[in-house]
């Protein structure tokens, strides 16, 4: 069989392998994450239990029910001695109790901590879901980035077997010469090793793309072994400005909200520490019942009560040995401290977008150097095969020429989804990364 057949019956089995497996979008891959991904499951889990923190009966506003019942029984032996000093012995006398109640208790009035408490608990469920958002687009960040890893690899496995293609028509160039004796042995060994390093490079980044397309299969949440091919061409269509970039992220930024409503759960912590300062008071009620089965000793031989209590009840704290007034003070420091902190995060923000923004478009710069450069040895290469078939350069100058090629693209390769990369990171800066169209 020719080497030309073998190559075609190559090329159809990949074709035949590729076809039959699955194609992994973005969309699909950011679907199965917002599924499956195992730290946003558990951040879905954290709000879930914020938003149990934060309902009615988490409140204090409900009041308390409380239920009693009891019943006891006694045999005892009794001797009774009269003024005179005569007794009575009453031997086995038997009696019995029971009872129940059922109790009421509610507070009127806390100082209106209770109040400032549950409004705290609404602000803590709005910042859990601020958390899961952190973790989502963490989380997204990363896909998109492993995502990209495996197109990287699966580009530069195309260009390396392309390579090898073109190695193995050389040593097979170089092996007809040498019979022919138009070439030497040291050129056909020559050959062969370049035959032998891209077939190496070629393992290795089959190596690399079975890891990345694993660590991808992690963070979907599904089994690590599954196949897949991922698209490989990006497209930048997003021209950004500073100032605007700015403004939105000021506004979108999940940090910035996050800090917002911690500075809105401070401002209530004071609040609810002001509220000691008043007074309580409370409303307790029952309903109860009493019945005696007495013995011969007891005047009564039955006795049975019912009936409904209620009271109210104020307690004030004057003065507690100053902890209340400390709790005030440190709250009040903790809040100026979330206002320093969002100043400080402010201005990390600034400083972020601007970093980004020029990580970006010096990452588009150099992608449009390499494109160019991609063409100026796709040209070179190509001169250089016309003159080697015409035995115009030596062979090792034709390597050259490959290698300087494939180095080419590969460097092309790296810098475009580097950009795309930049592209990601910057859009996720403005709060918009679960917005845009991918």
């Amino acid at each position: 069989m020719s080497y030309k057949n073998s190559l075609i019956i190559l090329l159809f089995l990949s074709f035949s392998v590729s076809r039959a497996q699955e194609l992994l979008t973005k969309e699909t891959a950011v679907g199965l994450a917002l599924e499956n991904n195992y730290g946003i499951r558990i951040a879905e889990n954290s709000v879930k239990i914020a938003e149990n923190n934060a309902s009615i009966y988490n409140s204090g506003y409900l009041p308390s029910v409380l239920a009693n019942g009891g019943a006891s029984y006694s045999n005892d032996n009794s001797t009774a001695t009269r003024q005179d000093g005569s007794t009575v012995e009453i031997k086995h006398a038997e009696s019995s109790r029971y009872n129940g109640s059922v109790g009421l208790n509610y507070t009127l009035f806390d100082g209106l901590g209770r109040s400032y408490n549950y409004k705290r608990l609404k602000e803590q469920y709005n910042l859990s879901e601020l958390e899961a958002e952190t973790v989502i687009q963490n989380s997204l960040l990363q896909i998109f980035t492993n995502y990209y890893e495996v197109a990287r690899i699966t580009e530069n496995q195309k260009n390396i077997a392309e390579s090898l293609i073109i190695s193995k028509q050389r040593l097979t160039r170089m092996t007809y010469g040498f019979e022919y004796g138009q070439n030497t042995k040291l050129e056909v060994l020559n050959a062969e090793v370049d035959v032998n390093n891209d077939s190496i490079s070629l393992i290795n980044e089959q190596r690399l793309l079975a890891n990345s397309k694993r660590n991808l299969n992690l963070l979907l949440g599904r089994n690590v072994t599954e196949d897949f091919t991922v698209v490989t061409n990006v497209e930048f269509n997003l021209i950004f400005e500073f100032n605007q970039l700015l403004e939105k992220a000021k506004q979108y930024n999940v940090e910035i909200q996050k800090i917002d409503k911690n500075i809105v759960i401070s401002e209530y912590d004071i609040k609810i520490s002001k509220s000691s300062l008043y007074p309580f008071l409370n409303l307790n009620t029952s309903y109860g019942f009493n019945q005696s089965n007495n013995n011969q000793t007891s005047l009564f031989k039955t006795l049975e009560s019912d009936g409904f209590n209620a009271g109210v009840t104020l307690n004030w704290n004057i003065f507690d040995g100053g902890s209340t007034k400390t709790r005030i003070q440190n709250s009040k420091i903790n809040a100026e401290n979330v206002k320093v902190q969002k100043e400080l995060v402010s201005n990390e923000l600034e400083r972020n977008v601007a970093n980004a923004l020029e990580i970006y478009n010096n990452a588009i710069f150099i992608m449009n150097a390499e494109e160019v450069n991609v063409e100026t040895n796709k040209r070179n290469f190509e001169r250089s095969e016309e003159q080697f078939k015409l035995g115009q350069i030596t062979s090792i100058e034709f390597r050259l020429a490959q290698v300087n090629l494939l180095n080419a693209l590969s460097n092309l390769n790296s810098a475009k989804f580097e950009a795309k990369n930049a592209e990601i990171f910057l859009i996720n800066l403005t709060g918009d990364l679960l917005n845009i169209q991918f």
